[in-house]
């Protein structure tokens, strides 16, 4: 219950706010981002379990500060304050901050290599890696190296991302040339083997790109949905295990999560 006798939405679940006006702005933050159309101060009023003359005072203030657009009916909702600040957010977050503790906490689950790698052009390239001598692996491409999409786990996902013709083009450019005999080395072993990506929602290097080594992937998305970059477990060979598919997928989504993206949005 509010200390205006009123029971507090049922959806708020987070830690206590030690400052009860900024509970009670957050309240009306909250109670405005849940409604696609603009909102009257009794519904507010009622949603939040706030008084409508407490109501009324905070979401001056939030007008004041642009932070709530107050339109011609009398009706509230978000302001352009708060576009501004989410963008300057979006800004600033960083996919290798935002993965590196998720990395980490599955490389000692697994004690396996565990890299991060983003698309550029035909290739992907690592761009972090969390690894200890105990994994059995030397790593062979360091932070920065570069691998064909086709060959790797995480260049099937981009792969995967794209539509017929960007894939035909992809075959056509680089000749889909093999590094090993498990290599794909054709677009119809390629288009079948995409399609098992998408179907599962993870990818397999089954000792394409070296001998050895095979890997496993899953995909991490933005806010807007897009496919920015892979999470990918490297093992020798003999020792990858398909009981760590859940844990990879599970914290691509973590990172996914903390850059914003929201799958029910998305699709």
């Amino acid at each position: 219950m509010t200390s205006e006798g009123q029971a507090a939405p049922a959806a708020e679940t987070r830690p206590p706010i030690t400052i009860q006006v900024l509970e009670r702005t957050m309240l009306l933050l909250d109670a405005l981002a849940n409604q696609p159309d603009p909102v009257s101060l009794k519904e507010l009023a009622l949603t939040t379990g706030l008084h409508p003359s407490t109501a009324h005072r905070i979401l001056n203030d939030l007008v004041a500060g642009r932070y709530v657009d107050r339109v011609d009916s009398g009706m509230y909702c978000l302001g352009m304050r708060l576009l501004e600040l989410g963008h300057l957010v979006k800004g600033r977050l960083n996919i290798r901050d935002a993965a590196l503790a998720p990395m980490r906490t599955l490389h000692r689950l697994t004690g396996q290599t565990v890299n991060l790698s983003v698309r550029q052009g035909d290739e992907i390239v690592y761009i972090d890696r969390a690894y200890s001598e105990r994994s059995g692996m030397q790593v062979v491409r360091a932070i920065g190296g570069r691998a064909p999409l086709h060959l790797t786990s995480t260049g099937k996902l981009f792969l995967s991302a794209d539509d017929s013709r960007s894939i035909q083009a992809y075959a056509s450019r680089t000749g889909l040339v093999a590094h090993t005999d498990n290599s794909v080395k054709d677009l119809g072993m390629l288009e079948e083997e995409l399609g098992q990506v998408r179907d599962h929602g993870y990818a397999r290097d089954n000792e394409e790109l070296e001998l050895g080594v095979r890997c496993i992937a899953a995909g991490i998305h933005d806010d807007s949905g897009k496919l920015i970059a892979g999470l990918s477990i490297s093992a020798p060979a003999d020792r990858l295990q398909d009981a760590w598919i859940d844990a990879l997928v599970e914290t691509a989504n973590r990172i996914s999560d903390a850059l914003g993206y929201e799958p029910s949005t998305h699709g």
